[in-house]
């Protein structure tokens, strides 16, 4: 009797992975096969150029023609090159993308876009805040330096988002500004980090949930296929946790960058915040990584990510109308930081 409750058992499976695979005929129909790359300079050159062919999400909006990017710099590529030759030729193809996010990496060098800040001022000098303004005397918690001004204006530098900052790092900071007036975030020459770092500054601002953006996913191997943008959503802090419902300026610069600049996009939203400064470097896309098959890695802008109000920021988080300002190098010289200066007398005002 066991036996034949084994057998039926087996005929019934047996019939379920046939019926499986029947349905799945159809699928492994429409597939494609993966195209294959030598490791040699013309395959790395190859499979570099179709990966961003299929992946990389500006290619529109920066009114880039790839082929004709490929046409340029296919002639450069040869069989005899070395692969120091090979990583300049396709450094520069790359710096076609104008993306401070797309990096090339080998094991001897990696490649950078640099002019989406190099080409702009500074417009930050940490030894200025730290001497004329605070006269060293500044706090240092969870990457952030932070205190009081003379003008009973809070003040707080968090250098990259890729500093962790804790919940109870947060409190202590909340709590030494409480009797301010305002606060300044200043993010300038924040390079980006952890999204989850921002939505952990932020939380501290909102009293319900924010949409802080959408969010899209390449569908397709073509420039225009995308999915339809989904919302992702900021909370606020736990309950006990020290909130700021006072004036807040944010201060940026080209160098705020990626994460940095999500964190000036969603702050320029609410009632409270006022965006000053310099408009940001931008970095808008979610970045990926790959490999070719030469064993170089390659990392680029694949999901664009768009403000709360649906606008693209790859470009840029621009100043609050009026609130665009430089630092003055000959003012810095006499120890005044005037962007520093207007974010003050803004909060003052």
């Amino acid at each position: 009797m066991e036996n034949k409750k084994k057998s039926a058992r087996w005929r019934v499976c047996a019939f379920l992975r046939m019926a499986m695979a029947l349905m799945l005929l159809p699928l492994l129909g429409g597939c494609h096969d993966i195209e294959e790359y030598p490791a040699d300079p013309r395959g790395t050159f190859e499979q570099l150029w179709s990966i961003l062919d299929e992946h990389y999400c500006f290619f529109a909006q920066k009114g880039i023609d790839w082929n004709e990017i490929h046409a340029k710099y296919s002639p450069q590529v040869s069989d005899k090159m070395t692969d120091e030759e090979l990583f300049e030729v396709c450094s520069q193809m790359l710096d076609e993308l104008r993306d401070g996010h797309t990096n090339l990496s080998t094991p001897f060098a990696t490649s950078y876009y640099r002019k989406w800040w190099s080409d702009y001022p500074q417009n930050y000098n940490a030894r200025l805040v730290e001497q004329y303004y605070f006269n060293f005397n500044y706090r240092s918690l969870g990457g952030i330096e932070y205190g009081i001004l003379p003008q009973n204006v809070g003040y707080m530098h968090y250098s990259s988002f890729s500093y962790g900052i804790g919940e109870g790092n947060l409190d202590a900071i909340l709590a030494f500004c409480a009797t301010c007036d305002g606060l300044i975030i200043d993010v300038r020459d924040n390079g980006g980090g952890s999204v989850t770092n921002v939505e952990t500054l932020v939380a501290r601002f909102i009293n319900e949930p924010l949409v802080a953006g959408t969010i899209c996913h390449k569908n397709g191997p073509g420039h225009d296929d995308f999915s339809e943008p989904y919302p992702f959503t900021f909370n606020p802090a736990e309950a006990g946790r020290i909130m700021w419902g006072k004036p807040v300026v944010v201060l940026c610069n080209r160098s705020t960058f990626s994460a940095a600049n999500n964190f000036v996009s969603v702050m320029k939203c609410l009632p409270t915040a006022t965006i000053v400064g310099a408009t940001t470097g931008g970095g808008s896309g979610m970045p990926f990584s790959s490999e070719l098959t030469n064993g170089w890695g390659i990392r680029f802008s694949a999901s664009p990510v768009r403000d709360p109000q649906g606008r693209l920021t790859e470009f840029g988080v621009e100043p609050d109308e009026g609130c665009a300002v430089d630092l003055d190098p000959y003012a810095a010289l006499e120890g005044r930081d005037t962007m520093l200066d207007f974010a003050i007398n803004h909060l003052l005002n």
